[in-house]
């Protein structure tokens, strides 16, 4: 007997079933090569060749000095007096 005639005198439940199963099993083997076709692609892309494409205007961030600012050099007794004064206004 033929495959096609075997599954023509099967009941109309078990036709279904076979019917999802083939399309389940075709819909995977089209999104396993699909997922192969996007990696390949996304491996050979060129961001720099990409980025040029775009023309995009170039922002310039302007430059902006901190001011330096040093630390004064207190000797000891300043020291203790900065310590008496704070403890006053505490």
């Amino acid at each position: 007997m033929n495959i096609l005639q075997k599954i023509r005198n099967q009941s109309e439940k078990t036709r279904k079933v076979i019917l999802w199963v083939i399309v389940i099993i075709f819909g995977l083997i089209l999104f396993f090569f699909w997922i192969k076709n996007v990696q390949s692609k996304l491996e050979s892309f060129q961001k720099e060749e990409f980025k040029e494409k775009l023309n995009l205007p170039k922002l310039e961030v302007p430059k902006i000095e901190m001011p330096k600012f040093e630390m004064p050099e207190f000797s000891e007794e300043e020291l203790k007096k900065l310590e008496e004064t704070m403890g006053e206004t505490e």
